[in-house]
């Protein structure tokens, strides 16, 4: 027991769980492609906040992940920062991209997905050959394209292969999803002091008990997902008085206007970056 604590106290992986490894990364990239990219997203659950994806860019040549590299959700905030400068340092490139709540609520949780996924990939020097996405849909190019005006298309189509439990298995997943979850574990905490009485410092957005009562004491700020089922708070209040309003109205009428602009990415529709 002492053990276990001391262990917590100095950041340490909370349960035993055995390392993730580049097997299934150096297989995919030996069957032909050069840059293989981790994938994975932090805040898809969270009630307010942007949505965040990580990017790990690998190669034949990369070495074997940093020790201590696991998913982020198994290790203790202390532990997640000590690793960002060694992986940082590890991978050849690396990025992470947001979707503020206010275009969640315009777009629809996928279609952000696939906003903060596209931001993280043009912020690399050069797009990957293939993308390893955790989990088993592809929210990186099944949604319809976000509007131009949100973030620019992609130069080129970038592949993705599937992976339930890559940010367990997979070291360039799991590397991915510590670097987004600091980084937007960092912006839910400057939210916090800028919209006090949520305790966004701790619970990061999510449902938490003191978040859920602060709901149904304050209601929700701009931050809040507004679009979303908010605990305690009536449909008038989360829509109603938002400012999203205006956009989902528009979104919907350039959508339903012309599907096969939509589909090209060209619909014009101006979209609020405020968090991202």
């Amino acid at each position: 027991m002492a053990e276990r604590a001391a262990g917590r106290a100095v950041g340490r992986v909370r349960p035993r769980t055995a390392a993730p490894t580049l097997r299934r990364e150096r297989e995919l990239l030996r069957s032909g492609h050069a840059l293989v990219a981790g994938i994975d997203e932090v805040g898809r659950g969270s009630l307010a906040g942007p949505v965040t994806v990580g990017v790990v860019v690998v190669e034949l040549s990369t070495r074997s992940a940093p020790v201590g590299l696991r998913d982020s959700k198994l290790l203790t905030p202390a532990a997640r920062e000590a690793l960002v400068p060694a992986l940082q340092r590890w991978a050849p490139a690396w990025a992470v991209g947001h979707a503020s709540a206010a275009e969640v609520d315009a777009l629809g949780i996928l279609r952000a997905l696939r906003l903060a996924g596209t931001r993280a990939l043009r912020q690399l020097p050069a797009l990957p050959d293939l993308a390893l996405l955790d989990g088993d849909y592809d929210w990186l190019n099944r949604p319809p394209a976000p509007p131009e005006t949100a973030c620019p298309a992609l130069e080129a189509h970038v592949p993705v292969v599937t992976q339930i439990k890559g940010d367990l298995r997979c070291a360039a997943v799991a590397a991915a999803s510590v670097l987004a979850k600091v980084e937007r574990d960092a912006l839910m905490t400057a939210l916090d002091t800028e919209y006090p009485g949520y305790g966004w410092a701790g619970n990061k957005g999510y449902s938490a008990p003191e978040h859920l009562a602060a709901l149904r004491q304050l209601g929700p700020c701009a931050q809040h997902r507004r679009s979303w089922r908010l605990p305690g708070v009536p449909q008038a209040a989360r829509v109603a008085s938002s400012p999203l309003a205006e956009q989902l109205d528009l979104l919907a009428a350039v959508d339903g206007a012309d599907a096969s602009a939509a589909r090209q990415r060209g619909t014009g529709a101006e979209l609020s970056e405020r968090g991202a």
